[in-house]
């Protein structure tokens, strides 16, 4: 498995974590952690997509971000004891993880000071995530958002014949942070275009490309 968020940790560091970290099996739907949950491990997950979720002041569940083979999550596990979790992570379908623990991370670290890179790495890659999130909340529009947020689920559910989305509008509105109507509307627009093509709880991506175009635009 190729990690693409950690090509700046040395190879020795990397290779390291990986060898001290332990394999984790999700089926569909199995949730990984829930919200409030004590965090004592960083999962990197080298196969399968897993939905982040956070339960909102009214009650509702909100999707934050899903996740594919490559990305990480609970990484602030390894910078604090006392980290409970901020939200729940479900698998959305068959999924593994290589999970490293605080205690194993802290010995290793112990033995290969270097190893910190490690972390490091992990906690940048978060916050330029974050960072670019901010940024489109506050400088492009809710239709912009929707289409950025759907050509990154293209690249995350791409396939050679059929790149199919199994999200609700209601999630494609949570992770664009506006409302299911306007989500509606930026999709028909989208489909009458033959950029995709709705059924029921899917989203069919036709043309990724011109999707992808039209997102950054």
């Amino acid at each position: 498995m190729d990690w693409p968020l950690l090509q700046e940790v040395p190879e020795d560091d990397r290779r390291r974590v990986l060898a001290a970290a332990r394999l984790r099996r999700f089926a569909r739907g199995e949730v990984v952690f829930h919200e409030g949950d004590p965090g004592d491990t960083l999962h990197l997950i080298s196969k399968g997509r897993v939905a982040v979720r956070v339960t909102t002041p009214l009650g509702d569940t909100a999707t934050l971000a899903i996740l594919g083979a490559g990305a990480f999550f609970g990484e602030l596990a390894l910078v604090s004891t006392e980290t409970h979790r901020s939200s729940s992570v479900v698998a959305l379908e068959k999924t593994e993880t290589l999970s490293v623990s605080l205690e194993d991370f802290e010995n290793l670290q112990r033995a290969h000071p270097s190893v910190g890179r490690f972390l490091i790495a992990i906690l940048a890659a978060q916050i330029r995530r974050l960072s670019d999130q901010v940024l489109d909340a506050l400088y492009v529009g809710a239709d912009q958002r929707v289409l950025r947020r759907l050509s990154e689920l293209a690249a995350i559910y791409a396939a050679p014949d059929d790149t199919v989305i199994p999200l609700t509008q209601e999630d494609l509105a949570t992770l664009a942070g506006t409302s299911r109507a306007t989500v509606n509307r930026v999709l028909g627009e989208a489909e009458k275009d033959g950029l995709v093509s709705i059924s029921r709880m899917k989203i069919h991506v036709l043309d990724p490309a011109t999707l992808e175009r039209r997102a950054r635009g």
